[in-house]
């Protein structure tokens, strides 16, 4: 049935981890896939805007260029076509335009008209400018650019008022260029955009910024005035649309990842829920068939000795009372295990309370191991009752001791082996009320707080050295009262502490010194000494024996002290603070199918000598 209930369990968890998975990867596939398209669509979009910018910045270079071509072909044709032309008059014109670089004339045979050979002028590049003239360029007249190794050259046809028409040729300066039409045109456009010009060696002309690292988009030819040059418009490193949409994709994937992870957390935790829910009701199972089973016993002893008297088949006085013994333990007995099934009830709710009195231990012993006298006769049990002579009366619950003894001894009959051995031990150790309950099969350890414990002991030193900083007067101040009030917990007297040294006792303040406590305490516990054989026990036994550690140590300085010596692995179970130590004992008694070996741990350090009791 176990195993069907936890493969049951297990296929749930399997069916419900595809129902999650899959959809989600079906989500993932899908938010890929559209990821891409964006990125696509989102990349054509880019370059179609970014090439209607471009050629926009290249229409406003035509613009300002074919501005300025037309003022200075407008005065040259004035120059050339005045009657009485002389090409010497042709320097002042050079002079006043500094976009002009150079100017030259020929006539159609192709000989240089200005400036004249003699002025050391000649340009071997730019007389091959009329051989790019058709003779039809020279018949129909008008203006020609061209390219001449390299550089942007616009060539105009003029009719003097007399004479054969002439060809001129000008060479643009480019440095102008750069500086005065350039930044007015292409340096306007703004944005994160960079448009440059580039010549046709793929090199900058004009940027308004370093090109370094940027990613070029598109690329538009200037017009018929610079052939060779193309605007080029880049965009900075990681704004480009592919870096745009990798990032899209990186956040989806993050974003998608975290869910993921939220998801299998919630999976897990839901697993463990589940799972915990499941162990907890089949504990609850066997603990109410084993309750039902041990019910049966006293209900079935109590009957036939009850119908023994009533047929008056006992004619002896003294085995008649023997007989009302027996039904009175039974009937005890069977309230106890009723008081179990409600203290159980209890403590799983938190609602259990313990009424903590001087208490007198041989009575209490005695009374609990005579309950099983009948049992423990019937099976043949040789049973030995120890209470140390001076034991004085120790603040416990009676009850609570009591009904978790007789759960011992309980235990110690029915998984007892075939020697029929008891040992039931009581005495002071340590300044804690150790019960022993001992059988051939299992070994049981009780360990109760007495009133002369002195388990604060490192809590003292620990307090001291935290305020001895500020005084030796208010180091003893704080002994004195932690020693007065050992029941009041580290957050309630932190706060008073830090008032007497004069600081500020604020909740930060608070929790910075309950951990520095708290290492104080740790790390005196984890470097004081093992009890003789202690160590050695527990390694040897615990893989074939249960052990459980119950202490008053909070939680989570227990779990770090068992790490740092390296033997959380030792114990089934660990309970500590806030759960109270009684709780815990009867809980975990009231979940072991079997007489586990159980060791109540204290730990205790003086002044001038620290030991550990395991």
């Amino acid at each position: 049935m176990r195993g069907d209930r936890e493969a049951s369990l297990a296929r749930f968890s399997v069916f419900a981890l595809l129902a999650v998975m899959l959809p989600a990867a079906v989500v993932a596939v899908l938010g890929y896939v559209s990821l891409r398209q964006w990125q696509a669509s989102a990349e054509l979009l880019f370059r179609e805007q970014s090439r209607a910018m471009a050629a926009m910045a290249a229409e406003k270079i035509r613009m300002v260029l074919g501005q300025r071509e037309d003022e200075v072909v407008s005065r040259l044709r004035g120059l050339v076509e005045r009657p009485g032309f002389r090409p010497e008059g042709l320097d002042r014109l050079l002079a006043a335009e500094a976009l002009v670089e150079h100017l030259y004339l020929f006539d159609r045979r192709g000989r240089l008209l200005f400036p004249t050979a003699d002025a050391g002028h000649r340009d071997a590049m730019l007389t091959a400018v009329p051989q790019e003239v058709s003779d039809a360029f020279w018949e129909r007249g008008g203006r020609r650019s061209l390219v001449v190794d390299g550089r942007p050259i616009l060539a105009v046809v003029l009719r003097p008022a007399r004479g054969t028409p002439v060809l001129a040729a000008i060479s643009w300066n480019l440095d102008v260029l750069r500086r005065d039409i350039l930044p007015r045109t292409v340096g306007a456009v703004e944005g994160p955009s960079i448009v440059a010009v580039v010549d046709g060696d793929e090199r900058p002309v004009y940027s308004r910024v370093p090109l370094a690292g940027a990613d070029r988009v598109v690329t538009v030819t200037v017009g018929d005035e610079l052939p060779a040059w193309r605007v080029a418009l880049y965009q900075p490193a990681g704004m480009s649309p592919r870096a745009a949409a990798r990032r899209q994709i990186t956040l989806f994937s993050a974003a998608f990842g975290l869910l993921l992870v939220v998801i299998a957390a919630g999976l897990v935790a839901t697993y463990r829920l589940v799972r915990g829910e499941s162990q907890m009701a089949r504990l609850k199972a066997d603990f109410v068939a084993n309750v039902s089973h041990d019910l049966k016993t006293p209900l079935s002893l109590i009957r036939m000795f009850a119908e023994t008297l009533e047929m008056g088949r006992v004619a002896d006085e003294g085995q008649r009372r023997e007989y009302y013994r027996v039904v009175t333990r039974e009937s005890e007995r069977l309230s106890r295990l009723i008081d179990n099934v409600l203290d159980f009830s209890r403590i799983e709710g938190g609602r259990q309370t313990y009424a903590v009195a001087p208490t007198a231990v041989e009575p209490l012993v005695r009374d609990t191991v005579e309950s099983f006298d009948y049992l423990l006769a019937q099976q043949g049990f040789d049973v030995r009752v120890e209470v140390a002579a001076d034991l004085a009366d120790v603040p416990l619950d009676a009850a609570a001791v009591g009904q978790a003894l007789a759960n011992l001894i309980d235990n110690a009959i029915k998984y007892s082996g075939e020697t029929k051995s008891l040992a039931v031990d009581a005495r002071i150790d340590g300044g804690y009320l150790t019960l022993t309950v001992t059988d051939q099969a299992s070994r049981f350890l009780l360990l109760c707080e007495a009133l002369e414990s002195t388990r604060e002991a490192l809590a003292f030193t620990a307090f001291e050295r935290l305020f001895a900083p500020f005084g030796a007067a208010l180091a003893m101040r704080v002994r004195s009262h932690h020693e007065r009030h050992g029941g009041l917990s580290r957050y309630e007297k932190l706060p008073l502490y830090l008032e007497w040294a004069g600081k500020e006792s604020s909740a930060a303040e608070v929790a910075r010194y309950c951990e520095l406590f708290s290492a104080a305490v740790c790390q005196r516990v984890i470097d004081c000494e093992w009890v003789a054989g202690a160590r050695e026990y527990l390694r040897a036994n615990y893989p074939r024996q249960t052990f459980l550690l119950v202490t008053g140590t909070p939680q989570s300085e227990i779990a770090r002290i068992l790490g740092a010596l390296g033997i959380a692995h030792w114990f089934r179970e660990v309970h500590g603070a806030p759960v109270a130590k009684a709780d815990a004992i009867c809980s975990a008694l009231a979940r072991q199918p079997r007489a586990p070996a159980i060791f109540i741990a204290k730990r205790r350090a003086n002044d001038g000598e620290t030991s550990r009791h395991e």
